[in-house]
């Protein structure tokens, strides 16, 4: 049986066991999960938070992370501004990034989810407002979240993935994990 694990990925932590090529080395997985031979199903970026999976079976892994699986993925995304619908219409049609047109997306304000605070703080403009979007891609183009409301005008301020097909963070602290069946 697959082992399987759903880390709470703080923010400034590398997907990664290692950190090679810095001099003053950065936190990394090992940092929080001790548990031998498993690895993480993808990617999460340094400066985002949230589900992290990892686990055990290469086949497994491969379902997970391959963008030939259109395994959802479901984001909390604080933006700068107040996206219209128009925004979200695009959003939900797909976007033309410079690597090409991203799938059609789930996208819809939501009201500003009760999560953690984040250290650091993100930065706070008084003249312009912040809002929630709740985002669900099914690719892993390379920061494609961010520039995906970048694209539409609305930049992200903070990133959190809730959820990655059934599995979700719900009851998981930030730099905590939990095993769950495979």
């Amino acid at each position: 049986m697959a082992r399987l694990i759903l880390f709470n990925k703080p923010y400034g932590v590398l997907s990664q066991f290692t950190d090679r090529g810095t001099t003053s080395p950065r936190p990394t997985l090992s940092d929080f999960i001790a548990v031998p031979g498993v690895y993480p199903a993808g990617r999460l970026d340094r400066d985002s938070e949230g589900l992290l999976l990892l686990a055990d079976d290469g086949k497994l892994i491969t379902h997970i992370a391959s963008p030939k699986f259109k395994m959802p993925k479901t984001y909390l995304v604080q933006v700068e501004g107040e996206p219209d619908a128009a925004a979200l219409s695009q959003l939900r049609k797909g976007i033309r990034l410079n690597d090409g047109l991203t799938l059609p997306a789930d996208a819809e304000r939501v009201d500003a989810p009760d999560l953690w605070p984040r250290d650091p703080p993100i930065r706070v403009r008084q003249a312009i407002p912040d809002s929630w979007i709740k985002l669900t891609i099914r690719e892993g183009k390379n920061r494609q979240v961010r520039r995906m409301t970048a694209a539409v005008g609305y930049p992200t301020l903070r990133l959190v993935r809730w959820s990655v097909g059934e599995w979700t963070l719900d009851g998981i602290e930030p730099g905590k994990w939990r095993e769950v069946a495979a």
